[in-house]
């Protein structure tokens, strides 16, 4: 049976990945983005408008590739971003690039506030929140712009999907460490992460869906087991 995986263990997965096996961090993203897309899409029915809200690191890059892959399959993507396109790390920022050259409507939410947040979703009546602010390297309380918009995504209503864990959730313990969004449903990468045994955890991840992201089987075997 495989096991949850720490924060510690979960970046490891991710460098072993990329060191051991040569498969490039893009080539993950990649594939984390198209297998949470599909989920949405084919298990949860998910269709219509969704507003996708990235930050800036990984957990934002996987948003861009959702967008495109959601598109792909007639649903209409809109991104918000809580981070100014120029603060984007590397493999996020390629993906970026795409979205613009793909003209995937984007709107820079970061230097807004809580009521704005909400005003801006309000006026697009989504069907879905994808969550894609914050990763599992989160260790202390989210600071504005990102805590505005965990309280804006939490305001409307409308279902909710995490990707890889509720932004704002520790990820070893399954406790919010301040903000926290509240998911409907949670794509969490690779494995399950520890914090997700907590039976608390739930009033914040929803029902949680374990991904694949492509890495080998010989490695996922030895991190997680069988």
């Amino acid at each position: 049976m495989s096991r949850s995986l720490f924060r510690a263990e979960v970046r490891d997965v991710d460098r072993r990945a990329i060191e051991d096996y040569g498969l490039p961090g893009i080539v993950l993203m990649e594939n984390a983005g198209r297998s949470a897309a599909e989920l949405m899409v084919n298990q949860l029915g998910a269709s219509g408008r969704i507003v996708i809200v990235c930050g800036k690191g990984n957990n934002a890059g996987d948003g861009f590739v959702m967008a495109r892959h959601l598109e792909l399959r007639g649903c209409d993507p809109v991104i918000f971003l809580a981070s100014p396109p120029d603060s984007l790390t590397a493999d996020a920022a390629l993906f970026f690039h795409v979205i613009r050259q793909s003209k995937i409507p984007w709107h820079d939410l970061s230097q807004v506030g809580r009521d704005e947040w909400i005003a801006a979703f309000t006026a697009l009546e989504p069907t879905w929140i994808v969550d894609a602010l914050l990763g599992t390297g989160l260790t202390g309380p989210a600071r504005e712009p990102f805590s505005f918009a965990m309280e804006a995504i939490n305001s409307i209503g409308c279902p909710v999907f995490a990707v890889d864990l509720p932004s704002g959730m520790d990820c070893d313990t399954g406790v919010p460490l301040g903000p926290c969004v509240r998911a409907t449903h949670t794509g969490t990468f690779v494995a399950r992460k520890i914090g997700f045994d907590q039976p608390a955890s739930t009033a914040w991840t929803g029902e949680v869906h374990v991904l694949d992201i492509g890495i080998p089987r010989i490695l996922r075997n030895d991190v997680c087991g069988s």
